[in-house]
């Protein structure tokens, strides 16, 4: 990893490596609809996401916070990105007006 995205991660001690991958957890989420959510939200983005252990929460949800919940998985090129669209999310960003058509 460069010396930026180093800086970066020791700034955001919430997102951690997945061992041996270039993959890190970005956001973590107790409903697994949530999670998909925000898994569409970024690929929308054009930020490549996956979900890990989805299934395994739907199977039984009392499960969840001691699994700590599904993650959201992005590579490590895109971390910065993939924040920013979380954050956005956060502020409403992506919801629609009333008005909207669907």
């Amino acid at each position: 990893m460069d010396q930026a995205l180093d800086a970066w991660l020791a700034a955001h001690p919430e997102i951690e490596a997945v061992p041996g991958r270039d993959l890190f957890i970005i956001a973590r989420y107790l409903v697994p609809m949530e999670a998909a959510m925000m898994q569409g939200c970024l690929e929308a983005s054009g930020i490549p996401a996956v979900l890990a252990d989805a299934h395994l929460m739907q199977t039984d949800l009392l499960l969840a916070p001691a699994l700590g919940g599904v993650r959201i998985l992005v590579p490590a090129s895109y971390l910065q990105q993939a924040q920013a669209v979380i954050e956005a999310y956060g502020r409403g960003e992506f919801s629609l007006d009333e008005d909207a058509e669907v």
